[in-house]
């Protein structure tokens, strides 16, 4: 899709938030530009108003010709009459450009998820970044409308008002002219401090979001432990983290808005009684009808002026939603594939030379790793938590790349290849099946379009899972409910053997894939897995030792690395590591 791609080849590297926002709005820059000249006609009453007002006035008090009345009044009737197609327009032109950047911007957001490496999304909560794709991209879309028109509207009127005081009374522009600065100067002094404040509360937000993520995922244990005052009284706490960081923003803004507003009108009191002194004496040959006009202007510039300098908060908090965005359009943590060889065909032989990798500078889950497995060879990891079998697993998807050695593939350095083609002969079925809130065949077909009805069957055939399949109330077409709530642990994790067997991978990665499971449903999975193995390179994590036996080699890891190597039974004969672990076990 174009429009995902678009945003991501723009190189935000801290640069002013205006900037990206323009970036972001090329494409439709003559739609906004149609919008502002729409915009100018269509609100050009209300600074045209107090001008035709003035001639009225002065018509009437001077006697002056009724056709000059008339004709200005059929000019303001005409303009009013046509307000209704053309704010029609407007909306058309400018909030089908803002729908289209939120979307090319949370579609670049997504595809950018896509490209993040895997630390980066162990490190980022998923409520953040949730928080980014729909809290801050909304953000920006309401800055741009609100800014438009309201900031439009008021710029339109100063500019405008500002114009016919220079035509009709050129001695008073000076007095107008100074109010549009000293405003600016009220925004400017209290700008920094609401940016370093919307700032704080993003992140703020941004925590409740993981929090609230965090407290939905946990509501089976909560339940089942009686721990939901607990859960809530964490939950208290960050709400009130947000209320108070809430409660400070706003009443910055209420201070800020409080100040602009009793300054201008004190200004706007102090004008109006000078204007009417300079009528009354004939000073300058200021009419009635001047009067009438420069007392409307200044509640309209003062209006405008006060709504510009109230859109500060506004346009504060939208460029932080873009900082926010900017956070993860531009993280460093990419998979590097650009340029690199494309993977056609994998025969499975995965060779591991002087391999090492740290998560932290100074600890490595891995150190020197070496280890040449054939196609079609069954390897099985096993060893104490943080013994490093799920960094191996890591290094063999492609998930992070080794810190130090090689790691080939079919004799090719894995490190010149494109890995997401590489993927394609991958298969995954960890500990707890990932499974989505749709329907069983779209579920075990996940990525495979052209999969039909028969080649699914065949799938959860294969996997132990039709004959629960088709007891199940709608068959295929039954939507098996978030995280596949709906099914039992045994049932989603064979509906996961059968995703990973409709793909007829060549290399296939087994993480804990029975540990949670009682002995039926494992004994099924167990049977399923055979039929996976057969012909594919395979590594296998396991707690449970029973459960590896049938591997062709078993490599034992303790601190990043190799213990011992070996069958199950000439490990056992040995005495070793693995025999300790074994006889620690329950057969």
């Amino acid at each position: 899709m174009a429009s995902s791609e678009r945003p991501l080849d723009h190189r935000y590297r801290g640069e002013h938030p205006i900037r990206t926002l323009a970036y972001l709005f090329r494409a439709d820059r003559r739609r906004l530009a149609g919008a502002f000249v729409v915009f100018t006609v269509k609100h050009s009453p209300v600074w045209l108003l107090p001008l035709i007002t003035a001639a009225i006035i002065d018509t009437v008090v001077q006697h002056q010709p009724i056709g000059r009345m008339w004709l200005s009044a059929g000019v303001i009737l005409f303009i009013l009459l046509v307000n209704i197609p053309l704010h029609l327009l407007y909306v058309r032109l400018l909030y089908g450009s803002v729908r289209r950047m939120g979307t090319d911007l949370r579609s670049a957001l997504c595809t950018r998820m896509q490209q993040l490496s895997i630390g980066y999304h162990s490190r980022v909560s998923a409520g953040v970044l949730q928080a980014k794709v729909v809290r801050d991209v909304e953000t920006v879309e309401q800055m741009v409308q609100q800014t438009a028109e309201t900031g439009l509207g008021a710029l339109t009127v100063l500019t405008g008002g500002l114009v016919v005081i220079a035509v009709r009374t050129p001695e008073f522009v000076p007095v107008f002219v100074c109010v549009v600065p000293v405003a600016a100067l009220l925004v400017a002094r209290l700008r920094t401090r609401l940016r370093s404040q919307n700032e704080h509360f993003r992140h703020e937000v941004e925590h409740l979001s993981s929090r609230v993520t965090e407290m939905t995922r946990l509501i089976p244990v909560t339940r089942a432990h009686g721990l939901e005052g607990k859960a809530l009284r964490r939950m208290d706490g960050t709400l009130r983290q947000v209320l108070h960081s809430g409660l400070r923003l706003d009443l910055l803004n209420g201070r800020f808005a409080s100040l602009a507003w009793v300054f201008l009108n004190v200004v706007g009191v102090v004008f109006l009684t000078c204007a009417a002194l300079v009528s009354y004496y004939g000073v300058w040959g200021v009419t009635p009808g001047d009067v009438v006009m420069l007392s409307a202007f200044l509640t309209t510039l003062t209006n405008s002026t006060t709504t510009l300098a109230g859109l500060a908060p506004v346009i504060t908090k939208g460029l932080e939603s873009v900082r926010s965005v900017g956070e993860v359009l531009q993280a460093p943590e990419l998979e590097d594939n650009e340029g690199k060889s494309e993977v056609t065909s994998v025969r499975g032989a995965v060779a591991f030379e002087g391999v090492g990798h740290a998560y932290e500078e100074g600890r490595p889950a891995v150190r020197d790793f070496t280890l040449s497995v054939a196609p079609g060879e069954t390897v099985a990891l096993v060893g104490a938590s943080g013994a490093g079998k799920s960094t191996v697993l890591n290094l063999v998807i492609g998930f992070i790349r080794p810190g130090s050695g090689r790691l080939l593939l079919d004799g090719t350095d894995m490190s010149t290849l494109d890995l997401r083609t590489y993927r394609r002969f991958v298969s995954v079925v960890p500990q707890e099946s990932i499974l989505f809130d749709g329907t069983v065949r779209e579920n075990v077909a996940y990525g495979m379009d052209d999969a039909g009805d028969t080649v699914v069957r065949q799938a959860l055939r294969d996997a132990n899972a039709l004959e629960f399949v088709d007891r199940l109330p709608q068959g295929l077409d039954t939507v098996v409910g978030e995280h596949g709530a709906r099914l039992s642990g045994g049932q989603r994790q064979r509906l996961a053997i059968a995703r990973a067997l409709i793909r007829d991978p060549r290399v296939l990665i087994l993480d804990e894939a029975t540990s949670a499971l009682d002995t039926h449903s494992e004994a099924l999975v167990q049977q399923a897995l055979a039929r996976l193995l057969r012909g594919r390179t395979t590594f296998v994590v396991a707690h449970r030792l029973s459960t590896v036996r049938g591997a062709d080699r078993i490599v034992v890891m303790g601190d990043g690395v190799i213990r011992e190597i070996g069958s199950h039974e000439e490990l056992l004969r040995r005495g070793g590591a693995y025999a300790a672990l074994y006889s620690g076990q329950p057969a």
